[in-house]
């Protein structure tokens, strides 16, 4: 497993625990307890392996090592590391999962901008069928 590239990140302890909205502008890592959201809209999540989070979160990239039980949002990069344990939906550019990690939800993979995800146009529609008898096999009234 490759190193926990979170130097110069600020951390939060096995021993702390907080309860509400985290929210900030540089690198975090998680190795206590979370519950509510976390939203580091520029910056690296690291969720560490004694981290128990329960909560939403959003960033731009986020490296999972511990437990995490909520949705994933990010506009870059998810990593699901060897020890892994997540319980939600994850919607990011690229998703990444070792072996060992454990992962229960959907995956929504986005491809370029936000603006062609919403602008795909109208759904595909079903051949038109019709209600006269033998229509669909051909036959001849």
């Amino acid at each position: 497993m490759p190193p926990l590239d979170a130097a110069g990140a600020a951390s939060i302890g096995k021993s702390v625990q907080i309860r509400g909205e985290v929210k900030g502008s540089e690198d975090l890592l998680v190795d206590g307890l979370v519950e509510g959201t976390i939203t580091l809209t520029e910056s690296r999540l690291t969720i560490g392996p004694n981290a128990q989070v329960q909560a939403n979160v959003s960033a731009r990239d986020v490296v999972i090592l511990g437990a995490l039980n909520g949705d994933v949002v990010a506009t870059g990069r998810v990593e699901l590391r060897a020890g892994a344990n997540i319980v939600g939906d994850i919607k990011a550019a690229r998703l990444s999962i070792e072996e060992n990690a454990a992962f229960s939800g959907k995956v929504d993979l986005i491809q370029g901008t936000a603006a062609s995800i919403t602008d795909r146009g109208p759904a595909p529609s079903a051949p038109p069928t019709s209600t006269q008898p033998g229509a669909l096999f051909g036959a001849s009234k």
